[in-house]
Order: structure tokens, then C-alpha cells, then sequence
């Protein structure tokens, strides 16, 4: 429910970010609350040779070079991890922005691309107002997480047992701890991938460990079939965040990944960013030993 991981902020996501956001904020299921558009036509992939930090081209023209990036290369390739970060951090950008900003930029993209962007920042915009900038750096480790199609056969294994439609289970996910790459426990006493509490843990994880990602996905299934999924995904969310901003985020982050393998790629790669008050910080893989980047 409201509990975050820390105020886990991902950005924006431009989130998470990440929330948001990067990172956004995570939930502590089973606990109770405290408190479309037209499409334009599609345009021709720009020239794979533009840097994508090169401001002097358009932005949409970097964007859909990151996302074809995305969508072609291999899992893990840093020229991918890094297009995956530029669309993060661009939909982020733009849910801070006017929307008449964003609206422009979205415009100028093909109907796919403008299709995920849209849903990025709608996101974003929803997850950004759960969370504050926070005076400290959260007391997490940051890990590899588990490879992308380890993590899909998990989804699509506790779909089949409990009903709870896959890529809900990966949107959990990425919002609670961008895909297992959060190790921490929030002030709630939220622990593991799901962000249970061990209470609710033990309710529904059928005797798993709760750090387990297969356990801790199966208990997320079983719990969101519990409150209504797959017929009423809104409810069945809002049980595990009595947050209508995080139903919101968690469903648009949902139907891009029914609506385009491309999309569970991006997220996969979406990096952790923490909403820190002297800016957004990326925290990298090996984070705390290896040092937080300030982007913003």
C-alpha cells in the first residue's frame, strides 16, 4: 500500500523513475493506506548514427532511434541499457514539463513510439506526486537482476497458476523494485522483489522465501487473483497500493507490455533513479560501493 521501498522514486520514469520515475515509490501489500489520444502517422527511423546525447537533433528522432535500439538489440548490451535510460529519462523529462511540451514531442513520433512514450509519461506524471525528494540516499543494494526471459517464464508461470495476467506481475515489479535490481527493506518492513510484508508474505507465499523471485511472484499472482484479477485488475492493484495514482502507473506500464514485446524489453533495462534533493541520482549496479551519478 503506501509503504515505499524508502520512497523508492525512480524517476520518472521516468519512473522510476522510476517511478516517475526511475525508481518509483513501492508498496507494502497487505498493508493499509495512510493516506486516449490520436496517433500520428509513423516516420522513418533516423539514421542509426545519431548520438543520442547530440541536442542539436530533434529529440524524437533520438527516441525512436533508442526504442528501435531497444527493440533489436541483444539483452544487456550497453548500446541497449543505454537507449533504454534515454527513453526513460526523456519520458521523465517530459512529465515535469508543460504538457503542451510533451504534446509536441509526441507529435512528431511514429504511432508505436508515440504509443509507449504517451503511457511513459502518463506514468511518470502519476508516480512523481507519491514521492518527495529525499535528504539521504536510500539504504539499498543495487544487483543485476534476473535475465529477461528468466523473469518472463516466472510471470507466465504464476499466470497460469493463479490467472493473474503476466504483465501485471512484471509491472508490480518494475514499479516495487525495478525488476529485482532493489535490495532493501522499506520502513514498513517491506521486504524482497514483491515488497511484501511478512505478514502478508506469509498469507499468501505458501510457505516460499520471500527474497525468492519465483516465490515472491507466484505470491504477488495469488494475492492480486485473491482481490479480483484478472477480472478487475484496477481493484486487485489497489489491494496491493491503496493508491489510485499507483493503479494508474502500474496499468499503463501493463497494457505497453500487451501491446508490444519491445516494451517489456525497455523496462527490463530501465534503470534505478532516486528523486534526491540536490537531483536525480542513478544508482548503478554494485551501488553502495559503486557511486551514485547525478543526471539531473
Amino acid at each position: 500500500m503506501r509503504n515505499r521501498l524508502a520512497a523508492l522514486t525512480a524517476i520518472a520514469a521516468l519512473s522510476a523513475l522510476a517511478a516517475g520515475c526511475g525508481s518509483e515509490p513501492s508498496s507494502d501489500p497487505g498493508r493499509s493506506p495512510s493516506a486516449s489520444s490520436s496517433l500520428a502517422p509513423t516516420t522513418p527511423a533516423p539514421p542509426s548514427t545519431i548520438p543520442l546525447d547530440d541536442e542539436s537533433v530533434p529529440l524524437a528522432a533520438r527516441i525512436t532511434q533508442a526504442m528501435a535500439t531497444v527493440a533489436s538489440g541483444p539483452a544487456g548490451a550497453e548500446d541497449v541499457r543505454e537507449a533504454a535510460l534515454f527513453e526513460q529519462t526523456a519520458a521523465r523529462d517530459l512529465a515535469r514539463a508543460p504538457k503542451a511540451q510533451s504534446g509536441d514531442e509526441l507529435g512528431a513520433l511514429g504511432r508505436a513510439d508515440r504509443t509507449q512514450l504517451e503511457a511513459d509519461i502518463a506514468a511518470a506524471r502519476e508516480l512523481m506526486v507519491m514521492t518527495d525528494p529525499q535528504p539521504k540516499l536510500p539504504d539499498w543494494r543495487i544487483v543485476t537482476p534476473p535475465r529477461p526471459d528468466e523473469l518472463r517464464r516466472l510471470y507466465r508461470k504464476a499466470q497460469q497458476k493463479t490467472g493473474t495476467p503476466w504483465e501485471y506481475l512484471a509491472a508490480v515489479h518494475l514499479v516495487e523494485t525495478r525488476m529485482g535490481r532493489i535490495r532493501g527493506t522499506s520502513t514498513a518492513g517491506a521486504q524482497g522483489p514483491m515488497q511484501f510484508l511478512p505478514s502478508t508474505f506469509a498469507q499468501y507465499g505458501a510457505g516460499g522465501d520471500i527474497n525468492d523471485p519465483g516465490d515472491a511472484i507466484m505470491a504477488a499472482g495469488r494475492m492480486l487473483a485473491n482481490n479480483g484479477a484478472p477480472g478487475d485488475m484496477s481493484g486487485a492493484l489497489w489491494s496491493y497500493n491503496h493508491s489510485d495514482r499507483y493503479v494508474a502507473a502500474v496499468s499503463a506500464y501493463a497494457e505497453q507490455m500487451k501491446r508490444s514485446p519491445a516494451a517489456y524489453d525497455l523496462y527490463w533495462h530501465w534503470q534505478v533513479l532516486y528523486r534526491h534533493q540536490d537531483g536525480t541520482m542513478l544508482l548503478p549496479e554494485g551501488y553502495p560501493d559503486q557511486k551514485p551519478v547525478r543526471i539531473d
